[in-house]
């Protein structure tokens, strides 16, 4: 008999890389392990050298899932095609590109488990995902209390860098310019590092008539942030499995 099917589902970030390595070396003796990454054309480019070094590391190809309904894999074009960016009920663009993209590979590949890149630290999404999706999961990384930090160390010791955009304080390697954050300063680090990025989410949010940003309690458009307003610290919201906002 074939060998049952265990999909990990990688993003591009430390904390699915790590669960990858370690489903791939644990059960790919007994399963098919496949790495699947949903890819999004507004992520860091330097998201794919970071997926190249982990099909290195890992020593097997990471496959792709796209939703072939739509006919495109950028966030941008979705939004415009939907007319909608985001707000209580999430962003579009998690829906389309991620989420119907992977139950579109669950129907062509009967999995037996899926594998996310959920840590310690979030096991109340591991268990949002096990109660409204799936409940045929391998939690590995809570099974072995790894943390997101534990993440980055593990993959420093291996001697791969991570994504760039981590070492600009963003809190992941989700889509430059994500328009699931409401934060102040998620936005205007945006703006200091990606501003081609930031003056395009400013025209296409104004013209869609969507307000990215609370500010104090009110939701503004971008082009009325400036740029000494602050927020909190950065949430690192999920992208992929559910559509989180803060």
């Amino acid at each position: 008999m074939d060998k049952k099917i265990i999909a990990v589902w990688f993003s591009c970030g430390a904390a699915s890389a790590v669960a990858a390595k370690l489903t791939y070396d644990k059960y790919k003796d007994t399963h098919n392990v496949l790495i699947i990454n949903n890819p999004v054309d507004e992520e860091d480019d330097d998201n794919k050298r970071f997926l190249y070094d982990i099909e290195k590391w890992i020593g097997t190809k990471v496959l792709y899932a796209k939703n072939t309904k739509i006919g495109t894999t950028s966030a941008v074009d979705v939004w415009e095609k939907r007319k909608y960016m985001s707000g209580i009920n999430g962003a579009p663009c998690t829906m389309l590109l991620k989420k119907e993209a992977r139950y579109e590979f669950e129907k062509n590949n009967i999995i037996e488990s899926h594998v996310l890149g959920f840590t310690i630290d979030e096991w109340k999404r591991q268990k949002k995902f096990n109660t409204f999706e799936r409940g045929n999961t391998i939690p590995i990384l809570i099974e072995n209390l790894i943390t997101k930090e534990d993440c980055f160390n593990i993959l420093k010791k291996a001697g791969i860098k991570l994504p760039h955009i981590y070492s600009l304080d963003f809190p992941n390697a989700n889509c430059i310019g994500c328009v699931k954050s409401q934060s102040p300063t998620y936005w205007n680090l945006v703006r200091k590092h990606y501003p081609k990025v930031f003056k395009n989410r400013e025209e296409q949010s104004r013209r869609l008539g969507v307000r990215l940003v609370k500010l104090k309690g009110k939701r503004i458009f971008l082009d009325e942030l400036t740029v000494k307003d602050k927020g909190g610290k950065i949430k690192s919201w999920d992208c992929g499995i559910f559509c989180d906002t803060e």
